[in-house]
């Protein structure tokens, strides 16, 4: 240990609701403010301790200042920082919630300031349509047609990222059968986790008045499917009759939620009197093909490896972000080198508590969520050291290195 380690004092994310779900409502700059408060308020800090904010939130055509919105300085002053707080909000698509983190420890290194909050926000629920190209062109009689940013997911310029995926799946050999399995696996571990009590550490329980003047209380993540069936998955169509089988119920859904994270030295927590939770080891941040998306983990994760050179047998777990059931596998099969039993032994420690198919994918949260969950898991057992990879909009990668002390 070194005092100038980089350390995670305090981590909390809220639960992930379903796309026109419970948290439908929700403002994402409310949202972000919740899980930054309550990240503070664990870590026993008052609101000006707080150096920086670094925030990743991609999807801000629903905020109420649609031109330029700040969402990193609306949502750290909502949650009572003070306005002299610097901040800055970051797309990355769905690699934005570790990139954030990893400009924190830059931040750190730099001595621009020594406490930094991290995470990030997404709420699909309120992703308006768009009207595109009448500005300028009076419209006079017609049809008006309006165009829906969520369907298909992707980058105009590109294949939809599903259809990409799926052409990397069948080059890899991943079966439409084993992305199911997965699936299935996905839930069936998020469920006993959470029945397990699992998820209390990380996730704050949301409450939400109704009508007839009871309060609903959100304490578990709305995209985990118990009555999920193998059977029932394969009767699935693929998404754009997708050749590598890429269907609703072997990826994620468009999910609503914020993590917040708090970074800072060995040093400076004891001088806080704060006990870290976990060590950052390495932090890497990769690009490769924009066509090759599940392969983007993988990537990150060797680069992190022959930084540190440390490998997969010093890892305890491994977490990589379920995009699509593809996504792990793929990478999975690449960091095996070929080799079927290290395949089966990486995905024996994968996604331990299940994976985004079940806990949902609010995409610039979830860089964040991977690491804090996998840092929890780490605690439960004891210490250790963990390995976390994500993908993100056209290949962009991101992954790291954390470490749990006994």
């Amino acid at each position: 240990m070194n005092k100038d380690d980089m350390v995670i004092i305090s981590a909390v994310r809220t639960p992930f609701g379903r796309f026109g779900g419970t948290m439908k409502d929700m403002d994402v700059v409310d949202l972000g403010a919740i899980a930054m408060k309550e990240a503070i308020k664990r870590a026993n800090l008052k609101p000006e301790q707080i150096g920086e904010v670094w925030w990743g939130c991609g999807d801000t055509s629903n905020t109420k200042d649609v031109f330029t919105p700040v969402v990193a300085r609306q949502s750290m002053l909502k949650a009572g920082m003070p306005p002299e707080t610097p901040s800055c909000t970051i797309d990355k698509a769905c690699v934005s919630g570790t990139s954030v983190i990893n400009f924190a420890i830059r931040t750190i290194k730099a001595g621009e300031a020594d406490v930094v909050l991290a995470g990030g926000a997404t709420h699909f629920s309120s992703i308006p349509y768009l009207l595109r190209d009448i500005r300028f062109n009076g419209h006079k009689i017609g049809e008006i047609k309006m165009e829906d940013p969520l369907f298909p997911l992707g980058y105009k310029d590109y294949a939809p990222v599903s259809v990409d995926s799926g052409r990397v799946a069948v080059e890899y050999d991943v079966s439409r059968q084993e992305q199911d399995e997965w699936a299935l696996a996905s839930h069936q571990k998020y469920g006993a986790a959470w029945k397990d009590g699992r998820f209390k550490e990380e996730m704050m329980p949301l409450e939400f008045p109704q009508k007839n003047g009871q309060v609903k209380v959100l304490d578990i993540d709305e995209q985990y499917r118990p009555d999920t069936t193998l059977e029932g998955l394969a009767k699935l169509k693929p998404v754009f009759d997708n050749v590598g089988g890429i269907t609703a119920g072997n990826a994620p859904g468009l999910n609503d939620g914020a993590v917040a994270v708090i970074i800072t030295t060995r040093a400076k927590a004891e001088e806080l009197g704060v006990k870290p939770l976990a060590t950052i080891i390495a932090m890497v941040s990769t690009g490769a093909n924009p066509s090759m998306l599940p392969i983007a983990p993988a990537v990150g994760i060797k680069q992190c490896f022959a930084k540190t050179g440390l490998t997969l047998d010093d890892m305890e777990l491994v977490e990589i972000n379920e995009a699509f059931a593809c996504v792990p596998l793929v990478s999975a099969k690449i960091l095996a080198d070929g080799d079927d039993a290290k395949y089966q032994a990486i995905k024996a420690k994968m996604n331990v508590n299940g994976g985004a198919i079940a806990v949902g994918h609010a995409n610039c949260a979830s860089g964040a969520r991977i690491i804090i969950t996998m840092m929890y898991e780490l605690m439960r057992r004891g210490g250790g050291m963990g390995v976390v990879g994500i993908c993100g909009g056209l290949t962009q990668g991101d992954a790291a290195i954390i470490k749990v002390e006994a």
